[in-house]
């Protein structure tokens, strides 16, 4: 559970720092706010486009035995997803190319913001959890290629067509 927040407050100061550009970016022009949308669609395909051609991948612990065994102090734990969450490039990526398709420039910002932060949260710590909770019983189901290549394959199709969306929704903002 520490591990899993450590990440969720590294991805919260990733949208931070993405809303903030995104926010000065809107007010310097709302033509380069509807280009970053389209680089964000495109990125969003390239994301599913990777994920589908990933196929299947082999699941295996790289760990030593004495780590797998081994206890972690709360603060070790949440330091560890942290680290790794804040140091994931991608992740501002993601999110700045993933806010655009859900704000309204004629809106206040900020509170568009904290309801997209907010819900972002809410949903990747239950999803992490869950994935946590689930692990040692879905890890056999996943070890086989076949399903790995499908779960790989669910989810490049789902970020194909979020990112065909998001695509498509640019210019109904302006008409709206």
């Amino acid at each position: 559970m520490a591990t899993i927040l450590g990440g969720a407050i590294a991805a919260l100061m990733l949208m931070s720092i993405s809303a903030v550009g995104l926010g000065a970016v809107l007010v310097a022009s709302e033509n380069l706010f509807f280009a970053i949308k389209i680089a964000g669609a495109c990125y969003l395909v390239y994301l599913g486009y990777s994920s589908w051609q990933e196929g299947s991948i082999h699941i295996a612990s790289n760990e030593p035995d004495e780590y797998k065994s081994a206890s972690y102090s709360c603060y070790a734990l949440f330091r560890k997803g942290f680290m790794v969450g804040i140091s994931n490039p991608k992740d501002l990526l993601f999110f700045i190319a993933l806010f655009p398709g859900f704000m309204n420039a004629q809106l206040p910002q900020l509170e568009q913001y904290m309801v997209l932060a907010c819900t972002w949260f809410v949903i990747d710590c239950s999803s992490m959890f869950m994935y946590a909770a689930l692990g040692s019983k879905i890890s056999p189901w996943l070890s086989k290629a076949e399903n790995m290549k499908r779960v790989n394959r669910g989810v490049g199709g789902l970020f194909m067509v979020l990112g065909g969306a998001l695509a498509l929704s640019t210019g109904m903002d302006e008409k709206a």
